[in-house]
């Protein structure tokens, strides 16, 4: 693959990333150019190279605006950019997607110049003198960095199939590799490589808890909790279904063995103690990622570091999603109307998730109406340390991009066990209820009882997923793997409609809410379900809410408009990249 090739490391330049005991601020210093005797010639050189891997989930190509906000949409929780189609991102979100959109090729290659990177760490490393013969502490960190770097080949592969299928995949540096045109590889053969390598990572890097003998114990990189949740993250998708080359939607004859990985890996995890729930889900949103602060409970298992107000090393969280303030950013995320009202009232999800305003200049809060929601979870006036004034003109702010989280440990494990066992077992239900109990916190009593059959379980699960991870980039991916993206869009679809309509269970729903502002905090005044009073309450402004008008302008009839069963649910491979290499074939439909 000549277009990807050209872009790896000349012989061995590495970037590097210095991680301090500050969270997220990042130093960038080119550690060498010189070869790998050089390199991996010390501990703390041998370091800067793997975190010099680390670097490939940063940036605009990355997890910083591409992969994250670009990639995952449209689902049936959120829709991307709006807008008609534009040959670029919005066509992403709409599955108008084409070989030639230049917003594929260049996270295409920085997907692949990571797995290079890491490549040369998984080589090098473990032949180094030092890695047997050096002191134990010395000994212990290299172990640890050629964990990281088998973990973060692994997560590089795993997106690189998420949206592309079948890959070409190479498990040694480039310049070890003969053939420069390689064709695809099964993704079946790549799900178990990185699994069985994941599975030697959980021996080499150590548990949160010990991250504090091995220096830093805030330095945000992996630990094994880390690796065992992506293990079993991957695992799932490795049993799930996926589109095939054929065209058809398939899983694994033996998909179940991946449901016990899964299922072992959560576990363990549970049973370890290392990590828990944020008692609150806003101070987990709006502390422990917006305002930069330490997760004491480690709840935030794997995540990409950002910093350095670069578009090669932070993200633009909080500006291209997030309400507006003064003006600035773009809200391009959007919770769908339908989302915002499959939320129970008291449910603390979906006022964290879903922002229905935009911020002032002046720090007045100006409401939204339910076609022109903002993505809730990465707010410009959440972030703190520091924080930026609504006439600062910076669009990146060093938040992080969460990858995994303990939450998903817990309904990923009441999942395989519901699967494993055809039903849900005593531990599956109080897994999914920590979730549930944390979401209801001081309204116990609308927890609900769990439904004890199969079918019923996973279709609570499927919610329960949909409420607790909006915004974060999973949804559509589960949708796929469960072989009901198609499904639920067109549900969606015709969900959107009734609401337009007027139609059950919409048809009691406001067309204005009132609202006043208490400092800089919005108050209702009426109820967002039952019809608006006829007059304005004293003292409160008002905001067009439903309307059959509303929802089918702001590009709401342009949701998914484009997906089509056995096409889109993969991307098509970049044309640079086809016209580079002959033997790589394009996916099916394009």
């Amino acid at each position: 693959m000549k277009t990807t090739r050209k872009l790896y490391i000349a012989g061995f330049v590495v970037m590097g990333i210095v991680l301090s005991s500050c969270k997220h601020y990042l130093d960038l210093q080119p550690i060498s150019s010189f070869g790998p005797e050089t390199v991996f010639g010390t501990v703390n050189n041998a370091r800067m190279a793997v975190l010099g891997v680390y670097q490939e989930l940063a940036g605009d190509q990355g997890y910083g605006i591409r992969i994250s906000m670009y990639f995952p949409y449209d689902d049936d929780t959120y829709m991307g950019a709006s807008g008609d189609g534009d040959g670029d991102r919005r066509d992403i979100a709409r599955y108008n997607l084409a070989p030639g959109n230049l917003q594929i090729e260049r996270p295409f290659e920085q997907l692949y110049n990571g797995i290079e990177r890491a490549n040369q760490c998984i080589k090098y490393i473990p032949q180094m003198d030092l890695y047997n013969h050096g002191t134990p502490q010395q000994q212990a960190e290299l172990r640890r960095l050629y964990g990281e770097a088998l973990t973060l080949r692994a997560q590089f592969y795993f997106q690189l199939m998420l949206n592309w299928g079948d890959v070409p995949a190479h498990w040694v540096p480039s310049a070890d590799v003969q053939n420069l045109f390689e064709s695809k590889t099964s993704r079946d053969s790549i799900y178990d490589h990185i699994l069985n390598d994941l599975q030697l990572a959980e021996t080499l890097v150590p548990w949160r808890s010990e991250v504090a003998s091995l220096g830093d114990p805030n330095d945000e990189r992996i630990t094994k909790g880390a690796v065992k949740g992506l293990r079993a993250r991957i695992a799932l998708f490795a049993g799930g279904y996926s589109l095939r080359q054929d065209g058809s939607m398939q899983r694994r004859s033996d998909y179940l063995k991946y449901y016990q990985i899964a299922d072992t890996e959560c576990l363990a995890i549970i049973n370890s103690g290392q990590h828990s729930l944020d008692p609150s889900f806003q101070d987990l949103w709006q502390n422990q990622v917006d305002a930069h602060k330490i997760d004491p409970y480690g709840e935030i298992m794997f995540q990409v570091a950002m910093s350095g107000g670069t578009g090669a090393t932070d993200s633009k969280l909080g500006y291209y999603n997030g309400p507006r303030v003064g003006g600035k950013g773009n809200s391009s995320v959007y919770p769908l109307p339908t989302y915002f009202y499959s939320f129970d009232s008291l449910d603390s999800r979906r006022d964290v998730t879903i922002a229905p305003y935009w911020v002032n200049a002046d720090y007045t809060i100006q409401a939204q109406s339910i076609s022109t929601l903002c993505d809730g979870k990465f707010r410009r006036d959440w972030i703190t340390n520091p924080s930026f004034g609504p006439t600062n003109n910076a669009q990146y702010f060093g938040i992080n991009w969460p990858i995994l989280r303990y939450a998903d440990i817990l309904l990923m494990y009441a999942e395989a066990e519901n699967e494993i066992n055809n039903g849900p077992t005593p531990a599956a239900i109080n897994a999914y209820l920590q979730v549930r109990k944390r979401a209801f916190a001081g309204n116990l009593q609308n927890v609900g009882t769990p439904p004890a059959d199969k079918q019923g379980f996973f279709q609570a699960i499927m919610r329960e997923r949909a409420w607790e991870f909006g915004g974060e980039g999973i949804r559509k991916y589960d949708l796929i793997r469960w072989n009901l993206l198609g499904t639920m869009l067109n549900n969606t679809k015709a969900a959107l409609q009734a609401m337009a309509n007027g139609q059950p269970p919409y048809n009691n729903l406001p067309n204005k809410m009132y609202y006043k502002l208490n400092s800089t905090t919005l108050i209702w005044g009426n109820s967002f379900y039952q019809p608006a009073p006829s007059t304005t309450p004293s003292g409160y402004g008002s905001v067009n809410w439903v309307s059959s008008s509303m929802l089918t302008s702001n590009s709401l009839n342009k949701y998914a408009e484009g997906f089509t069963p056995g096409k889109t649910e993969l991307f098509p491979f970049p044309q640079a990249i086809i016209s580079a290499n002959p033997n790589l074939v394009q996916n099916p439909g394009y």
